[in-house]
């Protein structure tokens, strides 16, 4: 496992301070959300952007992976929309191609993966036509990612289309075979406890041979807000035990998004805990 911390957590810094930070704190991966602040994927110095983040990441041995998650990058007044759900094509087609050029991104980075999310529906269309709209959105983006070589890590979460274990189990069944097999899995722990989704290591196990990426953090039973550790409900032991069990190495990334006005501190206890948790499993 590869200790880290989201961007979306350190929002009051630039990146490069951001990167500097967690590295000097000792974690060993960083999750970049894109947005305005870090690298925008719609810039107009995007290539300086990379290539400066590049260097800082290789600078300080920081393995790294690409979120998608920032709240109002493409629509100022409607957090998180456009998504692959919208019911206007020319909607969907702007989402699909933020996540084409957030693959580019991640393959010039040298990134673990990229992190994504399906998206909250807003018209009264049926179910059927929303998981054929994501269906129909997703194909592209798989393609363009297996051309690249990157990784594409699909994360369901609470409130959107797609938002447990079984809606993605739906989904991986509603993707032709070639398209399923492309799209691997993140998933966050604080999701599965909010969602009843219990015990959260049998969910681990069942998943591990999709798993590409871990969210982690505190959370309470059916309320959807990531909580430092200790502040929620979750027994953190059995879950780091399950990841070694399946020999999970990739990303474990603290995601505390409202937490920025004290990030420093955040980042570093987090990581203090985190380490302990090893330390005694």
């Amino acid at each position: 496992m590869q200790w880290g911390y989201n961007t979306n957590g350190l929002a009051d810094h630039p990146l490069p301070a951001a990167i500097e930070l967690v590295a000097e704190l000792g974690y060993s991966a960083i999750a970049v959300t894109l947005d305005h602040h870090t690298i925008n994927p719609l810039g107009d110095d995007l290539a300086r952007q990379i290539a400066e983040t590049r260097g800082l990441l290789t600078k300080h041995h920081l393995n790294s992976v690409v979120e998608t998650g920032a709240r109002y990058l493409l629509d100022p007044r409607h957090k998180h929309q456009p998504t692959m759900l919208s019911p206007e094509e020319g909607d969907r087609l702007r989402r699909v191609n933020m996540l084409r050029k957030s693959v580019d991104i991640a393959n010039l980075l040298g990134a673990h993966c990229v992190s994504f999310w399906p998206g909250t529906p807003t018209d009264d269309a049926p179910r059927s036509e929303h998981l054929r709209r994501l269906v129909e959105s997703l194909r592209p983006v798989i393609e363009h990612a297996r051309k690249q070589g990157v990784m594409l890590a699909f994360e369901p979460e609470p409130g959107h289309l797609i938002d447990t274990m079984a809606s993605y189990a739906e989904l991986l069944e509603a993707l032709p075979q070639e398209l399923a097999d492309s799209l691997r899995l993140t998933i966050d722990i604080g999701h599965l406890h909010c969602l009843g989704e219990t015990p959260i290591a049998e969910q681990l196990t069942t998943w591990g041979d999709r798993l590409e990426n871990v969210h982690i953090e505190d959370m309470r039973a059916g309320v959807h807000e990531h909580l430092p550790f200790g502040e929620g409900e979750i027994d953190f032991p059995p879950v780091i035990a399950a990841l070694q069990a399946i020999e999970y190495r990739g990303p474990v990334t603290v995601e505390l998004p409202r937490h920025s006005h004290i990030g420093p501190e955040m980042a570093e206890q987090s990581l203090s805990f985190l380490r302990q948790l090893r330390t005694e499993s």
